[in-house]
């Protein structure tokens, strides 16, 4: 999974980040060919990565913000094995390790708030090692590099990415993608 992840952002570095019906509706429809699932339920998520595949779209559900699953291994589990996304993104460490573990692909996300938060994430990534890491906000590029420097783990950053230029500069630090909720940075 980790070369097919590579190759299709490679060609196409925005992600849509799919925060509702609607935009998963305006996704599928676009030329993106990754998916970030940043909403869904225990009631609805099958269906959605079902779409999404049915797409020719990557799909990674983000594991932490599905409601009605624990936040646990076992829900976990049952995700992998039952709705079978092609990769899954969470912000807890024993999350990414168990996805590891079972050979799903793994992106650990990170909130960049202060040097503390740098530091920690820096540290985290060096231990559980996960497939990529999503840096948010992602209008920070010293910070982009600092970690791909430290880490050799590619980087997608994501929020607060409102224009061409946010896109570009995420690029040019180091970036490998984009990850935005902003449709109409979908087509750029």
């Amino acid at each position: 999974m980790k070369s097919k992840f590579i190759e299709t952002i490679e060609l196409n570095p925005i992600i849509n980040a799919i925060t509702d019906e609607e935009k998963l509706n305006l996704s599928l429809k676009s030329s993106g060919k990754i998916v970030f699932l940043l909403t869904g339920s225990i009631f609805n998520l099958e269906e959605t990565i079902k779409r999404v595949k049915e797409a020719n779209n990557l799909v990674f559900v983000h594991i932490d913000l599905m409601e009605g699953f624990s936040k646990d291994k076992v829900a976990l589990n049952y995700i992998i094995n039952k709705m079978k996304p092609d990769g899954i993104i969470s912000t807890r460490p024993n999350i990414i390790s168990f996805a590891k573990k079972n050979n799903i692909f793994a992106i650990q996300r990170f909130f960049m708030l202060d040097s503390l938060s740098l530091d920690t994430a820096i540290h985290s990534i060096k231990q559980n090692r996960p497939d990529a890491v999503e840096i948010m906000p992602g209008i920070i590029p010293s910070i982009v590099e600092k970690i791909y420097k430290e880490t050799k783990i590619p980087i997608i950053t994501g929020g607060l990415i409102m224009t061409k230029d946010d896109v570009i500069n995420s690029l040019k630090a180091g970036a490998i993608g984009v990850s935005t909720s902003k449709v109409d940075i979908w087509e750029m």
